[in-house]
Order: structure tokens, then sequence, then C-alpha cells
């Protein structure tokens, strides 16, 4: 039995000191820009990645190659331009925002 897994209940946001996800409406978000990118056939899989600086959403074309694009939430940023940012494989900021709905709609995929 691995006694380092806990059971959430009743998730409420005064029961965590500090956040290391991404809160619901940015993944309803995020979850409906991949739905659309899924049915245009541009996008194939996803991706978490999760560290106390970051939450990162990676997209992939296929499942055995390298994210072409990460979405990340930088939880604790030096500018607050950086809090939301799309990079590429190599970790190149393409675009960053202090919004993520605005940096996700104002953001076109085919030209990146």
């Amino acid at each position: 039995m691995n006694r380092n897994l806990k059971l959430v209940i009743n998730n409420s946001l005064k029961n965590y000191e500090n956040k290391y996800f991404f809160e619901k409406n940015e993944l309803k978000i995020i979850l409906d820009l991949y739905a659309k990118m899924v049915s245009e056939g541009s996008w194939k899989d996803y991706g978490l990645s999760i560290s106390s600086k970051q939450v990162s959403f990676s997209v992939f074309k296929n499942a055995a190659e390298n994210a072409i694009y990460k979405i990340c939430k930088n939880f604790n940023p030096s500018n607050k331009n950086l809090r939301y940012l799309i990079t590429d494989t190599n970790g190149k900021i393409l675009k960053n925002s202090y919004e993520l709905s605005f940096l996700l709609r104002n953001t076109k995929w085919k030209n990146l």
C-alpha cells in the first residue's frame, strides 16, 4: 500500500496555502482550445508537467515526438507578463501574457 497518496475531498482554496496547478477555469480554457485543435487535426496528444515553480500543458502532434508547444503558468513570475507563457520544444518563449484567455485567444497557432 502506498502511504504517499492522499484522497482529496471537497477541494477548496482555503485548504491549500499554495496552488500548484491550473485553476478550474484555466484548465477549461486550455481543454476547449485542445478540443478545437484536435478536431482540426493539428494536435494529437497532450501531457502535464507539474513543479513548484510552474505547471505546463504540453501539446504533441504525435505521441512519439517531443512537444510542439507548452502552455505554462508560472507561480512566482519576475514580471506580471510572464505569468502565462507559450514555449517551443527548446523552452524559447514564443508569447507571454498576464491573462491566459487573452494569450490563447490572440495566438495564431498555425503561424507559430
